[in-house]
């Protein structure tokens, strides 16, 4: 079994992509998101630690987040990391604990990214999520699953999304050339469909 982690910039569809690859390949799909807020959810001592600079509008530690992630993986093969780590800083703790067998980049543009995530809709009831352009709602505004109103998220604004990108580009970019020169990067272009996309990462990963 492999230790893989699934990077790209926000909008890439890497949550998507890494349930599909995960699914197929029998791997343990973790993503720090799911991680942080079930850590809180449970009330646990990392969770209580990484709630205090939630609330505060503050990044997460990595030494916190790392400490989370190693909780789950620690001595375990076949995990697929989605979107973690996000900095070379979390790329060097975390292969004190966890060797990467490959990395999956998938390359989407900036502009991409904004027309994706500026078409993104969400429902606020059940958390639905739709994509005016590739997955549009059938009633109109309107959520298929329980027909509450859809709402843009403020963070996917095209002016926010534009510096989301570059935040990414600025601080986890690095780590494409970081695994690059380890020889464990496989980069896929993550501007097509969902369906080729996983169908493309599945077989880069195959054994």
């Amino acid at each position: 079994m492999r230790n893989v982690a699934l990077l790209g910039p926000p909008g890439a569809g890497k949550g998507t992509i890494a349930a599909r690859v995960a699914a197929e390949l029998h791997l343990l799909h973790l993503s720090t998101g799911d991680v942080l807020r079930d850590e809180v959810a449970r009330g646990t001592e990392l969770g209580h630690l990484a709630q205090g600079f939630m609330e505060r509008g503050e990044l997460v530690p990595d030494h916190v987040v790392l400490a989370m992630v190693r909780e789950r993986v620690e001595g375990r093969e076949g995990v697929l990391l989605d979107g973690f780590p996000r900095t070379l800083a979390q790329a060097e703790g975390l292969a004190q604990f966890l060797p990467l067998h490959a990395v999956v980049y998938l390359a989407v543009s900036k502009d991409e990214v904004v027309r994706r995530l500026g078409n993104r809709r969400v429902c606020a009831s059940c958390g639905a999520v739709y994509n005016l352009v590739t997955q549009p709602p059938k009633a109109g505004g309107r959520c298929d699953r329980c027909g509450e109103k859809l709402a843009q998220r403020p963070d996917d604004a095209a002016d926010v999304v534009a510096r989301r990108y570059e935040v990414y580009e600025r601080d986890s970019r690095p780590l494409v050339e970081h695994y690059a020169q380890q020889g464990k990067l496989i980069t896929v272009d993550g501007a097509r469909s969902p369906d080729v996309v996983a169908s493309d990462v599945i077989e880069a990963l195959r054994p």
